[in-house]
């Protein structure tokens, strides 16, 4: 008599049962993948002959089912869910990389992005003016302290001259003679002004005047506290004289017919609340003259007041954006994902995280929504991907197994009585 078959049924179902329980109590954890356990039968080597009967069953392997896990919503923006494939990369104290879809992040005491276990997640960092240093991995760390002020080094503005207004002055009799009196609207057309910045951050309203002085002409002056700046030699001239327009109000050209690009501004003095501003750069060359009302379509200059950090948000390519109190916005880095070829060949660990191993191929690394990579969802995490009612049917039926081979051992044991029972 032979009891193998019903002795291998037991532990192959005791394995499945396991496995069941195992994703059963993984339910609720994110980003958890469920298992499945997979048999294969046994046969006792002979020589020729056929009609062999197996000995039993074995647990082949135990595959991980890496499908995508349902998303849930969260309020904690440090909470990222990945919608496709990829792994999130994390560094071990050990200094091991470790690879997980559970994206339940925090921010330790030294800045460092990090999930419960303490392993810090990998991505690409940022210099100083918020440039990606992609392709250097690295420990992603939020910016210490806040961000320093910087002085404006060149303004830029781009807008549209009215071709109808009329002329608000006569061409100048003098070099040195401009009829513009920043008080009285009638020697100018339009204005506008740009906060520019100081070395320390202390802002300056710096207003922009534009004056029709002929048909397609205009000049623009640039003045502080009603003071026209001054030029070197101390004259309160235009920064831009004689500015013309084709005869479709375009390519803006200065009294010299040089194609219209970034000028240097007269110096911006010191005053009992900001420091002198020199060397900035103007930028008019997407200004037009169209029939059109006069209008300011950009405005933009590149200094900034010092900022505290105020919150931090993970774009859908893995970008961390860090917002400021003086309402800058800069990148703190980049989230990098790895695929596997062979995902299921990856080795748990626990913490939900995995391993590479040699079945799993090398991993390929990239930014999220790259190549085959898939995207992130910051706010939301992923859900285990177990399917509840699918593991209480196949407990059901491996009770029924369990209950079917210790059968076949107890009708084994039943015949074997007999046998022994003969005189």
């Amino acid at each position: 008599m032979n009891f193998q078959q019903g002795l291998s049924g037991l532990n192959a179902t005791s394995k499945s049962l396991e496995v069941i329980g195992n994703n059963i109590a993984n339910a609720g954890t994110y980003g958890a993948k469920a298992s499945r356990a997979e048999f294969a039968d046994m046969y006792a080597n002979s020589i020729g002959g056929t009609g062999n009967v197996g000995i039993g069953v074995r647990v082949q392997t135990v595959a991980q089912q890496f499908t995508q896990g349902s998303l849930n919503a969260t309020s904690n923006s440090m909470d990222v869910a990945i919608n496709g494939e990829g792994f999130f990369q994390l560094k071990s104290s050990s200094g091991e990389t470790l690879y997980s879809r559970n994206g339940q992040f925090k921010v330790d005491n030294e800045g460092f992005i990090v999930n419960g276990q303490s392993q810090r997640l990998q991505g690409y960092g940022a210099d100083q003016q918020g440039v990606i240093q992609t392709g250097v991995r690295t420990d992603l760390q939020f910016p210490a302290g806040g961000l320093p002020p910087h002085a404006t080094d060149s303004v830029t503005i781009a807008l549209n001259f009215d071709s109808r207004s009329t002329a608000t002055m006569p061409a100048p009799v003098a070099p040195a003679t401009y009829a513009i009196n920043l008080d009285d609207a009638t020697t100018y057309n339009n204005a506008t002004s740009v906060r520019s910045y100081d070395a320390k951050g202390q802002p300056v309203d710096v207003a922009f005047f534009f004056q029709k002085s002929a048909t397609d002409t205009w000049n623009v002056y640039a003045a502080v506290d009603s003071q026209v700046l001054q030029d070197a030699a101390g004259e309160a001239k235009p920064i831009i004289e004689g500015l013309k327009f084709d005869l479709a109000g375009l390519n803006p050209k200065d009294s010299s017919g040089n194609p219209l690009g970034a000028i240097t501004l007269p110096d911006i003095p010191a005053s009992t609340t900001n420091a002198a501003i020199t060397g900035v750069k103007f930028d008019m060359s997407h200004v037009t003259q169209y029939g059109a009302t006069f209008s300011v379509s950009d405005a933009t200059q590149t200094g900034n007041s010092p900022g505290q950090l105020t919150s931090m948000t993970i774009e859908d390519n893995g970008v961390i954006n860090a917002r400021y109190t003086n309402g800058m916005n800069r990148n703190a880095g980049q989230l990098e994902l790895a695929s596997f070829q062979n995902p299921q060949g990856l080795r748990p660990v626990g913490g939900n995280a995995w391993v590479n191993t040699p079945q799993a191929g090398d991993p390929v690394s990239g930014i999220p929504g790259s190549g085959t990579l898939g995207v992130l969802q910051s706010g939301a995490l992923e859900e285990s991907n177990v399917d509840m009612t699918g593991e209480l049917v196949n407990m059901i039926t491996a009770q029924r197994l369990y209950q079917a081979n210790a059968q076949t051992i107890k009708t084994q044991d039943q015949v074997m009585q007999t046998l022994v029972s003969l005189r």
